[in-house]
This record gives structure tokens, sequence and C-alpha cells, in this order.
């Protein structure tokens, strides 16, 4: 990548972060644009993403991952995970592929403990291989069905994974029992919440606007509910 490629993605970068409202460290910029660099490098051989393009990458998937970083900022102090009483919140970013949400999520959260579970043991290994390089002890690749998978998870997370009422009926045994899940979705699914069970309850769904990006996005808050 050219040094001029690498000026225009940081400073978009930076401008989508500051439209956001995020207060990143520049250590996190660099880590940042680093896994970017780490993405585009694995996509070649192990086709993490259909998105070639460093531009479209990093407004389709970082900035478009960043945007969800300020909705779970809010609940993790919210619930006091992350203080002295309730130390670090566990995640499970479910069907993570290329580790989006997940990777930036460990990045720009440094006080949440974040797990990016997928089927395909290529995708986990590059998780594992991004915590190393971007050197992020908060990070785990795990190569698993996620319905294997016991927890407890303070939030269970997933980025255009799968309808709502399967999302939550495979990773319900990963989720506390205080537990939340995070799911991103680009239009207001109504059909996909008329679809679920009795005992899961959307509790709040949050518009997002994505820099750069002229599409529809959304975040549902689901939890069980009695």
């Amino acid at each position: 990548m050219s040094v001029v490629s690498n000026t225009s993605l940081e400073y978009t970068l930076r401008e989508g972060a500051n439209a956001l409202g995020l207060d990143l460290s520049e250590a996190q910029i660099t880590q940042l644009l680093d896994f970017l660099a780490l993405l585009q490098k694995w996509n070649k051989v192990y086709n993490l993403t259909a998105v070639r393009d460093p531009q479209e990458m990093l407004t389709h998937h970082l900035l478009d991952s960043l945007a969800a970083v300020p909705p779970l900022r809010r609940h993790v102090a919210q619930t006091g995970q992350g203080s002295a009483a309730r130390p670090g919140a566990r995640l499970l970013d479910v069907g993570s592929g290329g580790g989006l949400p997940g990777v930036v999520f460990a990045i720009c959260c440094p006080e949440v403990d974040v797990s990016c579970v997928d089927t395909v043991a290529k995708k986990a290994a590059f998780i594992q291989q991004a915590a190393g390089t971007l050197g992020l002890s908060n990070l785990h690749g795990i190569h698993a069905r996620v319905e294997t998978l016991a927890g407890p998870f303070d939030v269970v997370s997933c980025r255009a994974f799968a309808a709502l009422a399967d999302f939550t009926a495979w990773s319900r045994q990963a989720l506390a029992p205080h537990g939340v899940w995070l799911a991103m979705k680009g239009k207001h699914p109504h059909d996909e919440i008329a679809a679920l069970p009795a005992d899961v309850g959307v509790f709040h769904v949050e518009q997002l606007t994505v820099p750069g990006l002229q599409a529809e996005r959304c975040i549902l808050w689901l939890r069980p509910v009695a």
C-alpha cells in the first residue's frame, strides 16, 4: 500500500471516529490501522471478507463496527462491569469471521474480554494471529460451534450473522444470567422481532449512523424474559 493510501485511510478513520464521538488514543488508532492491514493481507489467502478495496473495507467494516463501540461502552459503564466489584465484562462475538466487530471491540474497549467464535478454523486462527500481532491480551479466537460454548458471557454480540431467533437460541447457554444480546443489523428487522420466542425480549433498538456509509444500521438489545 502506498504512503498516500495510508495517509488517506488514517484521515478517514480519524474523521469517522470523531463523527462517532469516539475518543481513541494514538495507540488505538494505530491498532485499528494495523488490523486493517492484517485483514487485507490474510484476505488474499483466506477470503475473510468479500470486500477487497482498502477504503471500502475501512468504511463498510471498520467504521461500521466502530459505530457500535459507544453503545457497548455505555452498557458496560451502566452495568458497573469493569469496576473493582465486577472486574471486566466478558463478550462473545458470534460468527465473527474476520473479527468484525470483535477485534474492534477488543481494541476500543480494553476493559472487555472478547472471545470471537467461528465454525471456520482459518477465521478463528486469524483472530489469534490478530491478538498476537496487535498485542491484545483481551482477545481470543475460538474454533467451535456457538452451541457448544458454556460461558458465562455478559454480552453476546453478532453482526449480520443470522435471524434473531436463531442467534439467541444457539447462544443462549453461553449467556450469563444477567447477560444481554447485542445484534447489529441493517434495516429495522420487524419480521425477525415478530418471530422471537416469548421468552426473549427486545428492550432497546438503537439507530446507528456510520460515517461515509449511506445505509440503514441499528443495534438490537435483547435479554431473556420470564
